[in-house]
């Protein structure tokens, strides 16, 4: 287990990194909530959640994954508080994907400079862990099922009807993911989908 506490510190940091960025955009567009829960702070501890960030990790680790991965707790966001309440949550939620992209892309530059440079295989071997696990995070983040951002994002440019419809299934949202998950959707689809996007990043 010692030899992949690098990547779970990766993984930590990513996850804390994306929660920041939601908070931020929502103080940006007017809403305080996260800043005054002191959820701006790149500091993991507010963000822990015991099941998503340490439990989950620490089953994938256990049963042999070759990527660990988890989700740190939700920051607060108050709609009524957001100048255009849905428009703006669209936004709020695409920081959060957007901001684990924007590591990806840092993590590639490193792995460039790593190999073209002489870096150790760890160093080598982290930077290339850092750009799969964020592509993974964003990825699976843009899948639209309630609670994911992905819902939220297309939350914003369906009728109210249907949008209407999309967050009640929210109840069940962990439930889907969850059959989404053990029946193989990211080894047939997150993963192929962030392979291809790192090819394209170490073009």
């Amino acid at each position: 287990m010692i030899e992949r506490l690098p990547q779970f510190v990766i993984l930590l940091f990513s996850i804390v990194w994306h929660e920041v960025a939601h908070g931020r955009i929502a103080l940006w567009r007017g809403d305080t909530t996260a800043r005054d829960a002191g959820r701006l702070t790149l500091n993991p501890v507010p963000h822990i959640d015991p099941f998503g960030t340490v439990l989950f990790p620490l089953i994938l680790f256990m049963t042999g994954s070759p990527v660990l991965f988890g989700w740190a707790k939700p920051v607060p966001v108050n709609p009524l508080r957001l100048r255009e309440s849905l428009k703006d949550m669209a936004i709020i939620s695409a920081a959060g994907p957007l901001s684990n992209f924007g590591l990806a892309v840092v993590f590639s530059i490193f792995l460039r400079l790593a190999v073209a440079y002489g870096g150790s295989g760890l160093m080598v071997q982290l930077f290339y862990y850092g750009m799969y696990i964020n592509l993974i995070l964003m990825i699976f983040n843009l899948v639209p099922i309630p609670p994911l951002d992905g819902s939220k994002i297309l939350m914003a440019f369906l009728p109210e009807a249907w949008a209407y419809e999309l967050a009640r299934i929210e109840r069940f949202g962990f439930i889907i993911i969850f059959l989404l998950l053990i029946t193989g959707f990211f080894r047939f689809i997150i993963f192929p989908i962030a392979t291809f996007l790192m090819s394209l990043l170490l073009m």
